[in-house]
């Protein structure tokens, strides 16, 4: 006789709340899985009875409330929504069945959220994906690059450019498209550049999304950078700098006039530092005006301008307008020519605050940049009063970073003696197996005090300047080396931001 054997238990799926409900209601699923029931989120002042009831109507099991403050709540719903990975291959099945491009020209809001939109069109939905992945990394930008055998999606992450999808070279035409529809370019041009912004938000988090694109040989590349407003909140104080260091930053900020420069290479951080500067200063009763090229964060209580150099609204253009729009603060997105010099130092010469940057490898450089172009030096030792210079490191993940013995080879390349306990990236589930998670700031300062004045008037060299400037404050080289021995980065991070063609000074 045959076992009689129980029938098998049907496991019943827990059904996901959907996007548009969880966020219209204040609620979310935070554990199908709990032994209570399911753990469902609610967020305090907005939700109501009525939708708790269609939860525990959905779900069909007990449920267990917990309280949520708004930006808990926030928080809860981007990671329960915007969570999920790039899936290639379902991507790939299914882009045939877009339509062309006038399936993909449909208008969208200026501040569409992305989870709300329920368009299974797949082009739309790798676009989203693909956002949504870049923005659950931590991505900076998305480079959207066509070649001859393949579409390639790369996101850089903590500095670092790594493949994220990879796709038929036939759909790179569908996918550029899209892209300028959202951001309102010229579908039919694909002869020039052209350079626009998408306004998004995910899950409740507002972002500004700029779009770059250039005519290559199979097709136009895209470049997405992502700009997270969130970072425009960033204060002095979340930067990273010692606190010797943030407090000779604070004073000169305090005085009612004179230039501060921040020096450092592309994505090295320079306008979230101006920022956060000027977020200290924006407390009402200050006129602040910006030019810049493009405006990155939108400030509340900020004037800012866009450089546009097709109608002749240049730097220089744009400062000579604002100093008669009777401003106590000025930011100059960037001095690059010797008329803008000249303005900036006048303006603070007059009366004014000017914060902007120069790209120079370092702190010192930039006084030789101010001289090289055209700033006499009488004027330039009155009026600068500090200069910081930065770089980006990538912070060890603390959940895998593994300590290793230094050794004398390493140890000459900082300074370190041999024996130092060091620290090298591995890779772990918390850190996508990089060894890295967020990155660290590295600075140095050169604050103008009467020496530092004296040997600028008697046209003193770099290497004068920078004995005087690193005899009491660390060196961008020093920074690097104290987070290397502190176990928050790699010797290999800090040797990568040096200067001088890899040659360290084991000063300060």
């Amino acid at each position: 006789m045959p076992a009689n054997n129980p029938p098998p238990i049907e496991v019943r799926p827990i059904p996901a709340l959907p996007y548009a409900f969880a966020k219209r209601f204040g609620i979310v699923l935070l554990d199908a899985a709990s032994p209570e029931g399911a753990l469902v989120g609610w967020r305090e002042g907005e939700t109501g009875p009525l939708a708790i009831a269609e939860v525990r109507r959905v779900l069909d099991r007990p449920i267990t409330l917990r309280r949520l403050s708004a930006r808990e709540f926030e928080r809860h719903l981007s990671e329960r929504y915007a969570g999920d990975g790039l899936d290639a291959g379902e991507v790939s099945d299914r882009l045939e069945e877009a339509g062309g491009l006038g399936a993909l020209a449909d208008d969208i809001p200026a501040a569409a959220d992305l989870l709300d939109s329920q368009d299974d069109a797949p082009i739309i939905r790798l676009i989203n994906g693909v956002i949504a992945e870049a923005v659950r990394q931590g991505a900076s930008d998305i480079h959207v690059e066509p070649y001859e055998q393949a579409l390639i999606v790369r996101l850089r992450v903590d500095g670092v450019l790594n493949e994220a999808l990879r796709l038929p070279a036939r759909v790179a035409p569908l996918v550029v498209s899209r892209i300028k529809v959202m951001a309102r370019l010229d579908i039919a041009e694909r002869r020039l550049p052209q350079d626009g912004r998408i306004g998004l938000t995910l899950a409740s988090r507002p972002l500004d999304v700029r779009v770059s694109t250039l005519p290559s040989r199979h097709g136009e590349r895209v470049v997405l950078r992502i700009l997270d407003k969130e970072q425009a909140e960033l204060g002095l104080a979340d930067l990273g700098m010692a606190a010797d260091m943030l407090a000779q930053v604070r004073a000169t900020l305090a005085e009612p006039h004179g230039i501060i420069l921040v020096t450092g290479p592309t994505g090295s951080g320079k306008t979230t530092t101006l920022y956060s500067g000027l977020r200290m200063l924006n407390d009402g009763r200050r006129n602040i005006l910006t030019v810049e090229d493009p405006i990155e964060y939108a400030i509340e209580g900020v004037g800012q301008t866009q450089v546009n150099t097709k109608v002749g609204m240049t730097f220089a253009a744009g400062l000579r307008a604002i100093l008669r729009q009777d401003p106590d603060v000025v930011m100059v997105g960037e001095i690059r020519d010797t008329e803008t010099a000249e303005i900036a130092v006048q303006a603070s010469l007059t009366g004014h605050l000017v914060l902007s940057t120069v790209h120079t490898n370092d702190a010192v450089g930039a006084i030789t940049r101010l001289k090289d172009l055209g700033v006499e030096t009488f004027l330039l030792a009155s009026s600068l009063r500090l200069v910081l210079a930065q770089r980006l490191v990538r912070r060890l993940c603390p959940d895998c970073a593994e300590p290793v013995v230094a050794s004398a080879a390493e140890g000459a390349l900082l300074g370190i003696p041999p024996g130092a306990t060091l620290h090298r990236a591995v890779g772990c589930t918390h850190c996508g197996g990089s060894g890295f998670k967020g990155r660290l700031g590295v600075f140095e300062l050169v604050r103008i005090d009467e020496t530092m004045r004296a040997l600028i008037l008697g046209d003193a060299d770099e290497a004068a300047l920078a004995r005087h400037a690193f005899s009491r404050q660390p060196s961008l080289e020093a920074s690097a080396r104290r987070l290397v021995l502190s176990g928050q980065t790699t010797m290999e991070e800090a040797v990568r931001i040096l200067r001088k063609d890899g040659a360290v000074d084991v000063g300060v």
